[in-house]
């Protein structure tokens, strides 16, 4: 049988869907919540402080922080061909926190970069078969993507 966590982070990131029919074609921000949802087996070695966990949720939480919260808080996430956003982000100065990905910025192609960036980082030292299962962004209250590698 297979346990699975999930522990997230939030921030306060912009961003814009450059070809959007609507609003989204415009710069603006969301609070985003980023989901890990982590899989594998309780560890059951005697006397460890992860007996009984898959992996210390605070230990999560720091991985999350470090790649996702401290990347993108308070940042732009600009796609590399936004030509026009790039422009404009250009003239907010060196100090200003923008991130330039290879993908229109949308919260499912966001699921699966954070996916990519907190993977490597997911492993455990105790035989449990710890991974990383699945990613969550939340864009709005309303609005979620999900990332799963295949099978």
């Amino acid at each position: 049988m297979v346990t699975r966590i999930r522990r997230w982070v939030e921030t306060d990131t912009g961003h814009r869907v450059p070809n959007h029919k609507s609003k989204c074609r415009h710069m603006h921000g969301h609070r985003y919540r980023w989901e890990a949802e982590l899989e594998g087996d309780v560890v059951t070695q005697g006397g460890i402080s992860e007996e009984g966990m898959l992996m210390d949720f605070s230990d999560v939480s720091s991985i999350l922080n470090e790649y996702i919260h401290d990347v993108v808080d308070h940042a732009f996430i600009v796609y590399e061909g936004d030509k026009e956003a790039l422009v404009a982000l250009s003239h907010m100065g060196d100090d200003h926190r923008t991130l330039i990905v290879p993908f229109i910025p949308t919260a499912e192609n966001l699921a699966k970069w954070a996916f990519e960036q907190v993977s490597p980082h997911i492993s455990s030292s105790y035989g449990n078969s710890l991974k990383l299962h699945s990613f969550h962004v939340r864009e709005t209250p309303k609005s979620w993507a999900s990332w799963y590698p295949e099978s």
